[in-house]
């Protein structure tokens, strides 16, 4: 399973959601969202506005989970 490690670099960088929420111009609901372990998937502009933030690269942002299942697997 991919998973996207949003909370990790928010902790990292010492930044909050309220501040992403700012950067990316996303609702605090999407926020959410993208920080919830069962996201089934992230559009590649919304991607891009991440690695632009956090000035990574995608490979910064997720990372493959081995041996965990999505939920109805």
């Amino acid at each position: 399973m991919i998973e996207l490690k949003l909370k990790q670099k928010l902790d990292e960088s010492g930044r909050s959601k309220y501040w992403l929420m700012q950067e990316t111009n996303k609702s605090f609901q999407s926020v959410t969202n993208l920080m919830k372990d069962d996201l089934a998937g992230i559009h590649f502009d919304t991607l891009e506005k991440l690695c632009n933030v956090f000035e990574c690269t995608p490979g910064d942002l997720l990372v493959i989970r081995k041996n965990s299942k999505k939920k109805g697997d």
